[in-house]
């Protein structure tokens, strides 16, 4: 549930606090003065596209900051999505922040970790349901009318079961297609192939074989120089009396003769005894290594001899390594055996055999959205009718559908306001104040269904008034009496006075320029806004004594 929303520098907003409340609130002001800017904040804290005009004129960047309690979600779904993307869980507090520059540029952090913006939206979808007008156009996608029956059905589960299910068969059927075309290409190449099987199977190639001949290689060819470079440093080191070796050793022993009269020089000692010791074993090392270069000409011409066949190979088959020439060994492997033993009937015994599987889950989940599809129909029937559609009809119509990853099932919503007009689909035969009364009702089911604590309305209102606003306002107060938080944003006294939390947004010139801001209204100033919203900018007694008639409801 959302607790606060902190604003800054966002548009027209200097700074915006806002403390949020269980239950039903509303929020209004007059058109321009910048509740749409509140949605957009909220907005980009659930993913969406930031912009460089986002950020107030003047400021280096906006930042977006939302605290979430929470405590009432589906804890161990959330908290496996903490666990899995390894961020902190606090359940009585989860913080959410966008921040965005004036170069267009945003960041996202979820507890103060930084995170992909795909990310936050996941998790952000799981916090808010934010409904906006354009939203109702979502009616007219079948994808939604599925996942509303879904949703009331509750087969997460069995819909989960089943999807991996099709991805499974999905993935069978490519491999079958990929090996019916691999075996067509061999079977018109086979000569071909068996040719290469015999050229890079008599090659007798080893994994490291390429890197270790060709360090060998290189060593032999500047055997001399290593030779020669080896020996004049085993001499600068050890040569004679003027090695650093043994100059280092004298510098040591002379230090250490005036130690008693001179403490300083016995660190001084300790030290470049150290670096003697690190020179002598140094000087070792390398008289050890100079027994190690040798060129063998017999041993390079075997080495060169090998290499040149690694080097054809290579460029006959288009690769740069060994690995690569054993890798298209094991693929020509493959494509024989495929022709000798060809795999394509077994293939299509697997594509059969979870084929079965699918359709039987699908079984399932038709069934349970029938159900579901009956209940919505009930449902979505007995909230129309006080929302002034009296002679509603509503049908959630499932037919069989091809297997498809989401089922066999394909969804319809069909809608008839009048009983003197067949059923059609909802989007196409209802008008605009029908279909916000149908996305209110849907939105009732589905926050009852999933429990989702946060909704925010963005003007679900347009389109009705009077008798059927106030059915709006009872209907969005049940939603937030049920352990829910409900946001509104309206232009209508009726939906306004039944808000538990009222908050008025207004704009304002100052010296800087244009400001909105958002205020929590006393009980005495709700009384006058919503006069103001009854009558206009003169408000008079008989709207004041409407108001109260309202807000006592």
């Amino acid at each position: 549930m959302l607790k606060k929303l902190d604003i800054r520098n966002f548009t027209l907003i200097d700074h915006l606090e806002m403390k949020l409340y269980p239950g039903f609130s509303v929020i209004t002001g007059e058109t321009g003065a910048g509740k749409s800017i509140v949605i957009g904040a909220i907005g980009l804290l659930l993913g969406n596209r930031a912009d460089a005009k986002q950020v107030k004129r003047g400021c280096d960047k906006c930042i977006i900051e939302a605290t979430f309690d929470l405590s009432i979600y589906h804890s161990d779904v959330l908290k496996g999505f903490f666990e899995e993307n390894d961020l902190d869980y606090e359940p009585e507090e989860c913080l959410l922040r966008r921040e965005v520059n004036a170069n267009g540029k945003s960041r996202a952090f979820i507890n103060d970790t930084p995170v992909t913006l795909a990310l936050m939206r996941e998790l952000g979808e799981q916090l808010i349901d934010v409904h906006s007008q354009h939203q109702n156009l979502l009616l007219s996608n079948e994808d939604f009318q599925l996942n509303v029956v879904d949703i009331i059905a509750r087969d997460r589960q069995q819909l989960a079961d089943y999807r991996a299910a099709f991805a499974e068969l999905r993935s069978a059927q490519h491999r079958l297609e990929e090996l019916r075309e691999q075996i067509a290409t061999s079977r018109d190449n086979e000569d071909f192939l068996r040719f290469q099987q015999k050229e890079l199977s008599e090659a007798k190639l080893t994994l490291g074989e390429q890197e270790q001949l060709e360090q060998e290689s290189e060593l032999m060819s500047h055997a001399e120089d290593i030779k020669r470079a080896l020996h004049d440093a085993d001499y600068g080191l050890s040569g004679d009396d003027t090695g650093i070796v043994n100059l280092t050793r004298s510098i040591v022993t002379q230090l250490r003769s005036v130690a008693d009269v001179y403490p300083e020089a016995q660190e001084l000692a300790e030290r470049l005894d150290g670096c003697f010791i690190e020179l002598k074993d140094i000087s070792q090392e390398i008289a050890s290594k100079m027994d190690d270069v040798e060129y063998d000409p017999q041993r390079f011409n075997l080495i060169t001899e090998r290499l040149d066949l690694i080097y054809t190979l290579q460029q006959k088959f288009h690769v740069q390594t060994v690995d690569e020439l054993l890798d298209r060994l094991n693929v020509i492997n493959a494509q024989l055996s495929n022709i000798d033993n060809s795999d394509e009937q077994l293939q299509e015994q697997e594509v059969a055999r979870l084929h079965a599987v699918c359709v039987e889950k699908a079984a399932v989940l038709t069934d349970m959205r029938r159900k579901s599809a009956t209940l919505v129909e009930q449902e979505l029937s007995k909230l129309l009718v006080p929302l002034g559609i009296p002679n509603v009809r509503f049908k959630v119509d499932v037919s069989a559908a091809d297997l498809s990853a989401t089922g066999a099932d394909k969804v319809m919503f069909l809608f008839s306001a009048n009983t003197s007009t067949d059923m059609q689909p909802v989007s196409q035969v209802a008008s605009g104040g029908e279909i916000a009364r149908v996305m209110l009702s849907l939105k009732a089911m589905i926050s009852k269904a999933i429990g989702l604590p946060t909704i925010i309305f963005d003007e679900i209102d347009t389109g009705v008034s009077g008798r059927v606003a106030e059915q709006m306002a009872h209907i969005m107060h049940d939603m937030g009496a049920a352990n829910r938080q409900v946001l509104c944003i309206t232009h209508l006294p009726q939906i306004a006075a039944a808000g538990s939390t009222h908050y008025k947004v207004a704009k304002h010139e100052t010296e800087q320029g244009t400001v909105s801001t958002m205020t929590q209204l006393t009980d005495e100033q709700r009384i006058t806004e919503i006069a103001q919203m009854l009558s206009g900018s003169d408000v008079s007694q008989a709207a004041i004594d409407n108001a109260k008639s309202l807000l006592a409801l």
